[in-house]
């Protein structure tokens, strides 16, 4: 059975096709993220505007890849949410035309569900029940998938996403946007273990904060580039500093950013896996993927294989392909959605806020 899979949930417009829900037919991407570069960030309506005129192109360009006609696609799966509210509606809308004229069923996807299955999809032998870790721009979360596409939810961010973390802490190194492949290169070359930088647990064993080391990172850049002191707890000030922050590149050597970066990407990888870990020591489950763009990442990848191994645990990364935002990870998960009737009428709305129900 091919399914067909519309992304749309922030700056990437994606369309993918995968049979029986592992084989990736096409997999065809258009982003964005040149438009949203000079604001260090995504803009929702330049998101949408763009969602619209790049849906015809990567559809027909996933067919091209798949070398199939429209008429052979069995069903039509879109992100219903989470997302930006505008990005997502071009994407539903989209996918409801396509399902209205070729007479095929509507397969809703939450996009966080989708980014898990992806691990599912990259190593045929995984079978849930796993823990599931999901680390990106918007979400950092701990769950437990279970076989019936049922979510188990463990933990989440209460304040900064992991990813949300990397682009602001690389936006105050002076290295522009997205910052997490750039700290991912930087901190290669740079020292962990240079910067003592704090690791939030929170409160809750398997929620995050990231937004004290984010802080934290700016207090010690605040501090090398200008002397400046603020009064700690003063969260207004802080925040106005923040903003008003240059980015200190010229008056850093490279060495010291480096540093810096590598040392702020050691502290969240440390909470990542040790939460991770302490998940399955909870569940007794054996087995992890984890999705989203920061799944990218190589330090994530290389501590978390490593520690999990030696705890005789196994950790499953998805192909960068399947991190980021993509087409075929909605159509993936679309196939066992549709064999369990979870198809919804043309009537469906959009949920900007749907988080693994």
């Amino acid at each position: 059975m091919n399914v067909l899979g519309i992304e749309t949930s922030c700056d990437e417009t994606a369309v993918g096709i995968v049979e029986d829900g592992r084989r990736v037919l096409g997999n065809a991407v258009a982003s964005s993220l040149s438009l949203h570069e000079p604001y260090g960030g995504v803009i929702p309506e330049i998101a949408a505007r763009a969602h619209v005129e790049a849906c015809w192109p990567v559809l027909e360009e996933a067919l091209s890849q798949a070398h199939l006609a429209p008429e052979a696609i069995d069903a039509v799966a879109v992100t219903q949410g989470p997302g930006l509210p505008g990005a997502l509606l071009i994407g539903l809308a989209f996918a409801k035309g396509l399902a209205l004229a070729l007479d095929r069923p509507l397969i809703p996807v939450d996009h966080l569900a989708a980014h898990l299955y992806a691990g599912e999809m990259s190593d045929p032998t995984l079978q849930p029940p796993y823990v599931g870790l999901v680390v990106s721009g918007g979400h950092t979360l701990l769950c437990v998938v279970h076989p019936d596409c049922r979510y188990e939810m463990l933990g989440d961010t209460k304040d900064d996403a992991v990813g949300e973390a990397f682009d602001k802490v690389a936006k105050l190194l002076g290295l522009g946007y997205p910052g997490g492949p750039a700290i991912d290169r930087l901190s290669e070359g740079g020292n962990p273990k240079q910067v003592p930088l704090p690791r939030s647990h929170g409160k809750q064993p398997f929620d995050f904060s990231f937004s004290g080391l984010k802080t934290a990172v700016y207090h010690h850049v605040q501090k090398a580039t200008t002397g400046l002191k603020r009064e700690a707890g003063s969260q207004k000030l802080e925040a106005e500093a923040y903003a008003a922050i240059q980015p200190p590149a010229s008056s850093l050597q490279p060495q010291d950013i480096a540093d810096i970066a590598a040392s702020f990407q050691e502290a969240a990888v440390d909470v990542l896996v040790s939460k991770t870990l302490k998940a399955c020591q909870r569940t007794g489950v054996a087995h992890i993927v984890v999705g989203g763009g920061v799944a990218s990442n190589r330090r994530l990848r290389a501590r978390l294989a490593e520690e999990a191994a030696a705890k005789k645990l196994r950790a499953v990364f998805p192909p960068p392909a399947l991190c980021v935002d993509n087409g075929a990870m909605v159509a993936g998960i679309g196939f066992p959605l549709l064999q369990r009737g979870r198809v919804a009428a043309l009537t469906l709305n959009s949920d900007p806020n749907l988080c693994l129900v």
